[in-house]
């Protein structure tokens, strides 16, 4: 458990960092509240994720299902900022000093926001396949 956790950090680290540096030259306070709300917006998705996963799985002990819960959302919501966040970064720097216009940014933002579905597809598997996983490890101790 200790490696996930240090692992989760590690992930987190790295996706504020890359954030911060591809947000160049906007102030901090502009990197702060962007970071935050990006953070905010992938864990309500990666939430939102977890829970249509979870539908059709029968949990029998409501502390696993919290737990199981906590820990896949987490690390999911991490790895999601990390593919996601630093790109946004990086178009709304480019916006920022005058690279593109706004119009080109949102054409870049929805081809983000495409790939970013169609990976979601996949991490819906991937969430569904651990918690029936975990379930299978705790059910037989």
């Amino acid at each position: 458990m200790a490696l996930i956790i240090i692992v989760t950090i590690v992930i987190y680290f790295m996706s504020i960092k890359s954030t911060w540096n591809n947000l160049g030259e906007i102030g901090k306070i502009k990197k702060i509240a962007t970071i935050a709300i990006g953070f905010l917006i992938t864990y309500i998705i990666t939430l939102i994720l977890f829970s249509i996963s979870k539908n059709s799985i029968q949990y029998n002990n409501t502390v696993i299902a919290g737990d199981i819960k906590i820990i896949i959302v987490a690390i999911c919501t991490g790895i999601n900022s990390l593919i996601i966040l630093p790109y946004i970064a990086r178009q709304l720097d480019k916006v920022h000093v005058g690279d593109i216009e706004q119009n080109e940014f949102f054409k870049k933002i929805v081809i983000i926001i495409v790939v970013f579905i169609i990976c979601l597809f996949f991490e819906y598997g991937y969430m569904k396949d651990t918690q029936v996983g975990i379930l299978k490890i705790y059910q037989a101790h």
